[in-house]
């Protein structure tokens, strides 16, 4: 990594516990860093790996049970672990600018998202109540949301997750901070959002001569975007040097692994493809005819808002054993089509036939028995699940909910499924927050299962996840898929990740189907400018020429 005579952070020989009620559990050693101004590093490893808890002690915000037991963090000269509460308070926000990951538990639900941007600003002194919101406006233009003076004076629970996510990193912005740690600050975002916020953190690297530190599992985007990157494993540090070093020639295991985990748009699928000709005289499992979703604008005292149409004349089929996938970025639609077809939210026209039958009009017992046919599996592994519930609690409720079985046969299809998602039989008696989040969505897809559901709808179901588990998971639902004949709706924003899993492909933009076809098609062959401004978008989207045309 880059030497300089003056760095703007230095971490030596920094090892990090937290005290546990099993004593000192250490969770980072030896960590060792020099960046200078300017530069940008990336932070790799899985969820446990220490990549986190380094940046939490960096800008002097571990758990009360944590601390820095040994080493020293300079920052412009100053040893950050020998500052007290105000001295931290003065370096946070104002010099050290911090983008955490989870916009909902970072952002205040009771102050509207300008004003919360617009507080670093007037906190620090560098602007009056008036113009700290303007200010916040600008950053919110800057991160891409659509009418951002709008969106100032709306309440985070108002905008959508990717637009959240947006709001923290204007945050971490405004005060134009020399450091900027940003945590996992895109991995909700879909690719075209993710490649302008990239864009613009590397233009304020430039500008200013801010330095990043990116926290990331993803290492494509990390070699893309940074200079330098560190791997670490386990609390440790096993691999540093320049990005493209370490692409090119990987020294640990561990980073090899990640690097072959990484899908990439020649990545070969995991899914036998679909037969071109099949029995027409078998309607599909699921149609959706001419579908659309309108919300209606919010009344006011004297004047009504304008219509949102989220879904419009929306067609396409899903065949038994077939995975069908759903893309686009935030806005787009694609959730709205689950939450439709899940009978979460209802069409305002169209029809969607399940196995012959409309669901548009089921009530009672007959949307109780559809309901046992089609489950979901949903993007955050521990909001889906009850924190109070064992394992094995959360994936036998289902069934005692249907009535199915007597307390012993449930228990025995709770080992079965624990068994069918590759899950050993001692984690049934834990909670949610004792295992990881691997293993929780997991246990999301056993607990999908337990019905013998027909149709699995998955939102988003592996977007949260590191790398190596994101493989897993997506070889575990290909395998559940050829063995049991489930069929999926595939929604995502990572076109990567769809290549692998899916028999077919919609792209979505603005409520619309404006492209399809199979994977090979839409990818290798795209039609539409938006697909291919999606594919473009993708970090290392770009193999050469040669690999492309050995693909197909």
């Amino acid at each position: 990594m880059t030497e300089s005579s003056n760095p703007l952070l230095v971490l030596r020989d920094v090892s990090i516990e937290f005290e546990t009620s099993r004593g000192p559990v250490t969770a980072v050693r030896n960590f060792n860093l020099t960046l200078p101004a300017g530069r940008k590093l990336a932070i790799v490893g899985e969820s446990g790996s220490g990549k986190s808890t380094i940046a939490a002690a960096i800008n002097g915000l571990l758990a009360d049970n944590g601390r820095v037991s040994t080493g020293e963090i300079f920052f412009d000269g100053q040893d950050v672990t020998k500052l007290d509460q105000k001295g931290l308070r003065a370096l946070r926000g104002k010099s050290i600018g911090l983008v955490p990951q989870d916009p909902m538990t970072n952002l205040n639900p009771l102050q509207r998202v300008g004003t919360q941007i617009a507080e670093a600003l007037e906190v620090h002194g560098q602007a009056n109540s008036t113009q700290a919101f303007n200010r916040a406006v600008e950053l919110l233009d800057m991160v891409g949301i659509n009418e951002p003076a709008r969106r100032a004076r709306q309440y985070p629970h108002e905008l959508s997750g990717g637009m959240r996510q947006r709001v923290l990193i204007a945050m971490g912005l405004a005060c134009r901070p020399r450091l900027l740690i940003a945590d996992e600050p895109t991995s909700a975002l879909d690719v075209t959002v993710q490649k302008v916020i990239l864009e613009e953190l590397e233009s304020l690297t430039q500008q200013l001569g801010t330095a990043l530190i990116l926290i990331t599992h993803d290492l494509a985007l990390a070699a893309e975007r940074c200079d330098d990157v560190v791997v670490m494993y386990r609390g440790d540090v096993v691999e540093t040097g320049t990005a493209a070093e370490v692409m090119a020639n990987p020294q640990h295991e561990y980073t090899r692994r990640l690097i072959a985990a990484v899908p990439t748009m020649v990545t070969p699928p995991l899914v036998k493809p679909f037969p071109t000709t099949q029995d027409t005289s078998r309607r599909p499992l699921v149609e959706l005819v001419a579908v659309q979703k309108i919300y209606p604008g919010r009344q006011g005292m004297f004047s009504k808002g304008a219509d949102f149409t989220a879904v419009q004349n929306s067609s396409f089929t899903i065949q038994r054993g077939q995975t069908v996938a759903v893309v686009g970025e935030s806005g787009s639609g694609k959730s709205t089509t689950a939450k439709m077809l899940l009978k979460i939210e209802e069409p305002t026209s169209g029809d969607i036939v399940f196995d012959s039958g409309t669901i548009t009009h089921l009530r009672g017992k007959d949307l109780f028995d559809f309901r046992r046919r089609v489950q979901p599996v949903f993007q955050n592994p521990f909001g889906s699940l009850d924190a109070r519930y064992t394992v094995r609690q959360s994936v036998e409720e289902p069934m005692i909910l249907h009535g199915i079985g007597t307390a012993a046969e449930r228990r025995d299809r709770v080992d079965e499924l624990l068994q069918q998602v590759a899950l050993p039989a001692a984690l049934a008696d834990r909670r949610p927050a004792e295992i990881s989040g691997g293993q929780s969505q997991r246990v999301g897809i056993a607990r999908a299962l337990a019905l013998k559901p027909e149709l699995v709808v998955l939102d988003e179901a592996v977007s949260a996840l590191d790398v190596l588990v994101q493989e897993q998971i997506l070889i575990l639902l290909a395998k559940l898929q050829e063995e049991l004949g489930l069929s999926y709706l595939f929604i995502s924003h990572n076109l990567a990740v769809v290549r692998m899993i899916a028999h077919q492909v919609h792209v979505m933009k603005a409520g619309a189907i404006v492209e399809s076809g199979t994977p090979d098609d839409i990818f290798l062959n795209p039609q539409h400018a938006y697909t291919r401004e999606l594919i473009a978008s993708i970090p290392g989207a770009a193999p050469p020429s040669h690999a492309l045309k050995a693909a197909s």
